[in-house]
């Protein structure tokens, strides 16, 4: 009997679920749609509801499993990957009881600045403190709030109701699985934006009291941990009624979405990093030993892959900037004809761009829509057309949110590659922002690096949860996950371009500390 792998990837902007053999290789996707809720008059929140995470993975897990024409007596496994650094307070059976805080929300920030500072302080953080934390963990909470640990003290802090009634938090992804399972856990690399655990030895991570201590939160209402990549067991009756699977179906834990795309990639070897674009960015590659760099908040944090560090960067905007751009700007709702959206808005845009040399006229766009996180720690930081002139039309201010991003992933670059302590040979490029191959040139450009547009790059987080489940299960190794690793097109950098993408940079960089404190004033 044929058996398959199945994937539940829980994108911000919804879920993909996915069809792959038992060993990895992709035969098909569905996409389904999610809403983030900014509650009003709460500046910096953002959450999301688990019941449309849930109703969502249900609606495109049974379209396909029709359009293959796959029962789900032929599912094999089952594996997740998800948004990261979010929190999700559940019951005592594993079901939400409020929304999910999710990694955007920064309503903690005035909670973790005062865990981690007071006496001695070097850029926020209590110098004995921040060494505890590198010591152990390997990095340090942002001081934006957004990780899981001020998510949970702002629950603690200003919804005691919710906290006190909460018998765990959980990750997105510790989520999916309790709901598949009813076996509440967490993983050695799900838990570490918690900043509470010894991740000293990589095979044994472990809480560390003296961290909760700090944390101010109750270690009773944080999941008990097991390995990475591990086979929490099967569907439950109950979930296998919810979902159309069978309770035949192993369930093998997975991971957040840097980490799963690090896999689907192919980016495994040591120091070979991949850039993402999707609602978000980063620019991550596995390490062999641990690293921190606190100043540029990044750090090498157990990854995926049993015994591994990942050094892990994140940035707040980066495709999100062009739907930001299509929705409020170029296709207006307000103004849009009965049918909706045109069908092919983003390659309509995509020829835009293309229609405007390289550097856009001298417009400059900053992206940072909803604060930074990497290389600067900034949730007052905000976007801007930069130099905008009459002579600027919506062509340019496309190109220039696309050299924008490119530019804010260049910033990553600079200190991936300090770390690493060498220059990277080549860049692995996934995230809905690869399909588009003026994109990919643009990024090398920025770079000055040769770029690898993966094959069905919108799917790599899927594809590495795939590879995973495989791994877990005996089917691949690692060596053939690497193997097994594709890309459509290699963009090489042109010369003139970089030159002038270098000064654009200068740039980039000169308005951003410009504007620090004027961001700070508008937004604190």
């Amino acid at each position: 009997m044929q058996r398959y792998i199945v994937t539940l990837d829980l994108g911000t902007s919804g879920p993909k679920v996915g069809l792959f053999t038992d060993k990895g290789q992709y035969l098909a996707h569905e996409i389904e749609f999610n809403d983030v809720i900014y509650p009003a008059g709460e500046e910096g929140a953002a959450e999301q509801d688990p019941d449309q995470w849930i109703e969502s993975i249900k609606t495109a897990l049974a379209r396909l499993l029709k359009n293959n024409n796959i029962g789900k007596e032929h599912i094999w496994a089952v594996c997740t990957t998800s948004q990261w650094s979010g929190t999700v307070p559940v019951d005592e059976t594993g079901k939400h009881i409020s929304n999910a805080v999710i990694w955007l929300d920064s309503r903690g920030a005035k909670y973790v600045k005062k865990a981690v500072g007071g006496g001695l302080v070097v850029d926020g953080y209590n110098v004995f403190k921040a060494l505890k934390y590198i010591k152990y963990t390997g990095g340090a909470p942002a001081q934006s709030g957004k990780d899981p640990i001020g998510h949970i003290l702002f629950l603690k802090h200003e919804r005691p109701e919710i906290y006190n009634k909460a018998h765990k938090f959980l990750e997105p992804i510790d989520y999916l699985q309790a709901r598949l399972t009813g076996k509440i856990c967490a993983t050695y690399d799900s838990i570490t934006l918690h900043w509470v655990t010894d991740n000293r030895d990589i095979a044994n991570v472990k809480y560390h009291d003296g961290l909760i201590k700090m944390s101010g939160i109750d270690r009773n209402k944080l999941p008990d941990l097991i390995p990475t990549n591990s086979v929490l067991g099967n569907v439950s009756a109950k979930a296998a009624e919810e979902l159309g699977l069978s309770t035949n179906t192993i369930v093998v834990a997975g991971c957040g979405d840097v980490h799963s795309a690090a896999i689907g990639s192919g980016a495994v070897a040591d120091y070979m990093p991949h850039f993402y674009i999707g609602t978000s960015s980063w620019l991550v590659c596995h390490f062999p030993k641990k690293k921190t760099d606190l100043a540029h908040n990044m750090a090498t944090l157990p990854s995926a892959i049993p015994g591994r560090y990942m050094f892990i960067n994140e940035q707040e905007s980066a495709g999100s900037c062009i739907q930001f751009f299509r929705d409020k700007v170029l296709f207006r709702k307000d103004a849009l004809t009965p049918e909706g959206f045109p069908q092919d808005y983003y390659g309509i845009m995509n020829d835009l761009a293309a229609e405007i040399k390289p550097g856009s006229e001298g417009l400059l766009f900053i992206p940072h829509l909803y604060g930074e996180r990497s290389p600067v720690e900034d949730h007052y930081a905000r976007g801007a057309f930069y130099n905008l002139s009459l002579k600027h039309d919506r062509r340019h201010m496309i190109r220039a949110i696309m050299e924008g991003v490119a530019l804010n992933g260049k910033w990553l670059l600079k200190y991936v590659e300090k770390n690493a302590g060498k220059k990277a040979e080549a860049v692995n490029l996934i995230g809905g922002g690869a399909n588009s191959e003026l994109w990919c040139q643009i990024i090398a450009d920025a770079f000055n690096r040769p770029v690898r547009q993966m094959e069905n790059p919108v799917i790599a987080n899927s594809q590495g949860a795939a590879y995973l489940a495989a791994h877990a299960l005996g089917t691949m190794t690692l060596e053939e996950i690497a193997a097994s690793a594709r890309y459509k097109k290699e963009f090489t950098p042109n010369a003139a371009n970089a030159a002038l993408y270098d000064k654009a940079f200068e740039e980039f960089l000169g308005y951003y500390q410009r504007n620090k404190k004027a961001h700070k004033r508008m937004n604190g």
